[in-house]
């Protein structure tokens, strides 16, 4: 293990990084039930594509332990995986094997680009404030998704708005919807005691404990599971099933329409967000692990691009949409986890969750919510690096701050951080200071709005 991880180097031990591996799969164990949901609606078998996401997700991280040393965990991306199935077979028309085709086709653009080094002078061409302007907003990111995923955010007249307790007990909804809300909060408090204390695991500690208490309320009747309504039995059902067939998604690609424009657009459009949630991801987490090294690169990135890029190849021959690396990741790093140990703690509990689905599929939501959204406390606390007293460098940070937060997306705030960075320094007659690929990058964004 020592040789392989170099665990004394980063300061970890086996039983850190087996912890953080479990603290990382549990707050991102949803994607299993989310996935086939989502892509069934394209007319995927839901069985074989949730075996398809625990395998697919398994390898890649795999591969990210072994060949990247990194603890980033890997599975099918939430928003592409949308896209697939309401934009590209729902809203254009084309089949779900035809969607494979542009996902296994961009993949392997991925690992082209990742082998020629493309992907990492990217990452390296991004500007040391903007690097810590992505650690800070996928804080605000995940936390903004901590808060929907526990219903303490809901939709309103304002867009967004504080879920009410007292209109849930009104409409008969507490015990449902309005039980799990007070669970989640109380779970952030829990957490975070067990953090003030510095408590061992007060992450992993926090969702156990608060997914125990929501086992408590069903057993007393305070809640009542509402499977219509999208709230389930915190209980589990059972222990042990077996995995569903991979056979009516297993290489089921189709290259009929590949020479089409519309294939192309909408294979870029997945190569544009996987490249870009992946690299804001690996410069949030990294940073917040404190990985990156002083000239702000990140050591074994070209293994940990070249694993999302042929676990994006392996799991569109699978049938699933892009395997892409997970925020969630940032919840096994807060629980100290340094290397890909952590990773391949992961992938195993991604396997083991084909045999023990129905324990795996019952954490609830609103247990896994306190862990984000501490896990965004965690994060902020970078902001403070930032060079504020400097417009040119703090403005495109808070720009891709702000935008990334609000607009609920990693690449949006990823390309208007660049933007502006870019704008703002020609503006102020600094633009020779600028790589050219900056430049490069720039107008690719620009172009990026009028063509997707």
């Amino acid at each position: 293990m020592e040789k392989r991880f170099k665990l004394k180097e980063h300061g970890t031990s086996v039983g850190r990084e087996c912890a953080a591996g479990l603290t990382t799969f549990m707050t991102m164990a949803y994607i299993l039930a989310v996935n086939p949901n989502i892509l069934s609606a394209a007319g995927m078998d839901a069985g074989a594509v949730f075996t398809a996401t625990a395998l697919a997700s398994a390898f890649a991280s795999f591969l990210m332990g072994i060949i990247a040393n990194l603890p980033f965990v890997l599975s099918a991306g939430m928003g592409l995986n949308a896209y697939f199935a309401y934009t590209v077979v729902l809203g254009m028309g084309y089949s779900w094997q035809m969607a494979l085709t542009a996902v296994f086709v961009e993949g392997l653009i991925f690992v082209i680009l990742s082998l020629t080094n493309v992907r990492e002078a990217i990452f390296n061409a991004f500007p040391a404030s903007l690097k810590i302007a992505v650690s800070v907003g996928i804080g605000m990111f995940i936390t903004f998704i901590g808060l929907q995923n526990a219903h303490i955010v809901v939709s309103g007249s304002t867009l967004v708005s504080l879920y009410s307790v007292r209109e849930s007990l009104n409409s008969g909804m507490f015990n449902s919807e309005g039980i799990t809300v007070l669970l989640a909060l109380i779970g952030i408090m829990v957490t975070a005691v067990l953090m003030l204390h510095n408590v061992k695991g007060n992450i992993l500690l926090g969702i156990l404990i608060t997914w125990g208490l929501g086992i408590i309320c069903q057993l007393t009747g305070l809640y009542v599971p509402n499977p219509e309504l999208g709230f389930y039995s915190v209980i589990p059902s059972g222990i042990v099933s077996m995995p569903a067939s991979l056979a009516p998604t297993f290489f089921k690609i189709d290259f009929s329409a590949i020479f089409s424009l519309d294939f192309l657009v909408v294979m870029f459009a997945f190569l544009f967000v996987d490249m870009f949630d992946t690299l804001g991801t690996l410069m949030g987490c990294a940073a917040q692990a404190d990985l990156l090294d002083e000239e702000g690169h990140l050591p074994g990135i070209r293994g940990a691009l070249l694993s999302d890029a042929v676990g994006t190849v392996a799991g569109s021959l699978m049938g699933t949409s892009t395997i892409t690396t997970f925020v969630e990741s940032a919840s096994g790093i807060a629980e100290g986890g340094r290397t890909g140990l952590t990773a391949i703690a992961s992938g195993c509990l991604f396997i083991l969750a084909l045999f023990f689905s129905p324990l795996f599929l019952t954490i609830p939501s609103f247990a896994t919510a306190p862990a984000l959204i501490m896990v965004g406390y965690l994060m902020m606390q970078s902001v403070g690096k930032i060079e504020w007293d400097d417009p040119l460098e703090s403005i495109p940070a808070f720009i891709c701050i702000a935008s990334m937060g609000f607009m609920y997306s990693i690449s949006e705030g990823i390309s208007f951080g660049i933007i502006s960075y870019t704008f703002l320094h020609v503006a102020a007659g600094k633009g020779k200071d600028l790589s050219k690929l900056l430049y490069v990058l720039t107008a690719l964004f620009i172009l990026k709005y009028f063509l997707i």
